[in-house]
């Protein structure tokens, strides 16, 4: 029986479930130390979130291995709740709900990290809080939207000291919607939402969604985009904040096109972290299901970080010169999740783990929430589900690639080592006439092994490969017919 992939890749959570806006926290309860993850849920189908809390932990042994607590807290209004934050202090676990869809924020506690959470009191926070509690026991509060804001707690971590809040703590962006600049906008910080405070060699580091109101040729931002986390640090916390820069960016894979870079999966907000594990920085964030941005799920990514010679802290994919940290720019978007060796090969993979849906357009990019063609949901794109191990790619017209980054096939060394691959299995609809080629390293890279639909559509495909494969690969599966109104569906994969 063939192992199948349910927990640990990207998104790591099983694929019928929607967290978005998580904040990871890494406690330790009765001498076990694990990842806990808080998010809002997405379960309304129509619209952002729903009225309750789920909690879903890990291991830091074993990120690989999530497991659900259930509902920690539902909403005292019975309304929507939005992102949360939890942190722990003097023996309590206290939650910030933001309760009436983030507009009123209250403080909820528990003696578990996994709740439930109890006892709402108002606080005098603000939309996306995030929490820091520092070494010396003082408490910072950072929230906002499209304005940036932070204060020191009071004891009752509820209320702020007055004298303590600033406004306007970085620049914010100016969307559309915002008429007049307040003398408060930066294009370069953009701050847009999603306050996440992380303390890091000494730092504070303000991790949140930026928002450009201006192209990005190298990953195909075109115009108004939030997809991207980024992040300011400084010497103290409350003042002082200087720009770093873009950690995640939730467009799948960028090729490169004729005039510049091209996502391959359709960028949404985005919200999210970073955390500690077993000695490794990730980035914490989520990505979209579907064609519009109510099915989000939990994805993450290992992240570097290095502190300069004149202090800087950089965040991301690093570049060095002479061993010194210069720059830093987002980490790539992929499948793997905390499998960073990659994805077993030989395992049963749910297509809905693509970080690569491409068909040769731009079609799949937002523009401030609408897309720049195709009014409908014809395009391909991973289809949500709510039950079930995988999530299909649905909508595969002919020049469409899907890829997974990374799979591991194996040293092929001997010794009862894997020899390397002779044949993929695919699963799904494969109307007659199609033509599915299993290609290696690049979405046009060459091609392994390849087969034709016979007459009579098939739910299930064989593909020999002409070379055995081995080693840690991109894998890509490029689908081509003579039928322009033919679809296919992509539901499973594995390798034999």
């Amino acid at each position: 029986m063939k192992n199948t992939i349910t927990t640990g890749a990207n998104p790591y959570m099983p694929l019928w479930e929607h967290v978005p806006d998580g904040e990871p926290r890494v406690f330790t309860y009765n001498g076990e130390t694990r990842i806990y993850l808080y998010g809002s849920h997405d379960t309304k189908k129509t619209d952002y979130c729903g009225p309750d809390y789920v909690v879903w932990s890990a291991p830091v042994e074993r990120p690989t291995e999530w497991t659900c607590h259930g509902v920690c807290y539902t909403a005292s209004d019975g309304g929507d709740l939005y992102a949360p934050d939890v942190v722990y202090k003097d023996g309590t676990y206290y939650m910030y709900a933001a309760e009436n869809r983030g507009s009123s924020i209250v403080l909820v506690k528990s003696d578990k990290p996994w709740g439930p959470f109890t006892d709402p009191v108002k606080t005098e926070l603000g939309f996306d809080p995030g929490i820091l509690v520092d070494d010396d026991g003082r408490v910072y509060a950072y929230w906002g939207f499209c304005e940036s804001h932070a204060g020191e707690l009071n004891d009752d971590m509820a209320t702020l000291k007055k004298e303590t809040v600033v406004h306007h703590l970085i620049g914010h962006c100016h969307p559309f919607w915002i008429k007049e600049d307040d003398g408060n906008v930066d294009a370069e910080t953009g701050f847009f939402e999603a306050s996440s405070p992380r303390k890091i060699n000494g730092k504070y580091v303000l991790v949140y969604s930026k928002r450009y109101e201006y192209p990005r040729e190298d990953l195909g931002v075109v115009g108004s985009c939030n997809g991207f986390l980024s992040y300011v640090w400084s010497d103290t916390p409350l003042g002082g904040f200087k720009r770093g820069g873009d950690i995640s960016f939730n467009g799948g894979e960028i090729v490169e096109g004729p005039d510049g870079g091209i996502m391959t999966y359709q960028w949404g907000n985005n919200h999210g972290s970073l955390m500690q594990v077993g000695g490794q920085w990730y980035i914490f964030y989520h990505r979209q299901e579907g064609c519009d941005e109510y099915a989000r799920q939990a994805m993450v990514e290992p992240v570097d970080i290095a502190v300069g010679a004149d202090g800087t802290i950089y965040i991301g994919k690093i570049t060095y010169e002479g061993g010194e940290p210069v720059s830093s720019d987002v980490v790539e978007m992929t499948s793997q999740g905390f499998f960073t060796g990659g994805l077993d090969a030989y395992s049963v993979i749910s297509a809905g783990y693509a970080c690569h849906i491409y068909d040769g357009t731009r079609r799949h990019n937002f523009v401030g929430n609408a897309r720049e063609t195709n009014e409908g949901n014809d395009r391909p794109h991973v289809q949500p589900v709510y039950e079930g191990d995988s999530a299909p790619v649905v909508n595969i017209i002919s020049g469409t690639t899907v890829g997974f980054r990374y799979l591991q096939f194996g040293s092929g060394a001997g010794d009862g080592a894997v020899a390397g691959a002779s044949r993929a299995v695919l699963t799904g609809s494969f109307p007659a006439g199609f033509k599915v080629e299993v290609r290696l390293d690049s979405y046009d890279g060459a091609c392994v092994g390849s087969v034709t639909v016979p007459d009579g559509d098939a739910s299930e495909l064989e593909i020999p490969l002409t070379t055995a494969v081995a080693g840690k690969h991109a894998v890509y599966f490029a689908f081509e017919t003579a039928d322009s109104a033919s679809m296919a569906v992509l539901d499973t994969f594995c390798f034999e």
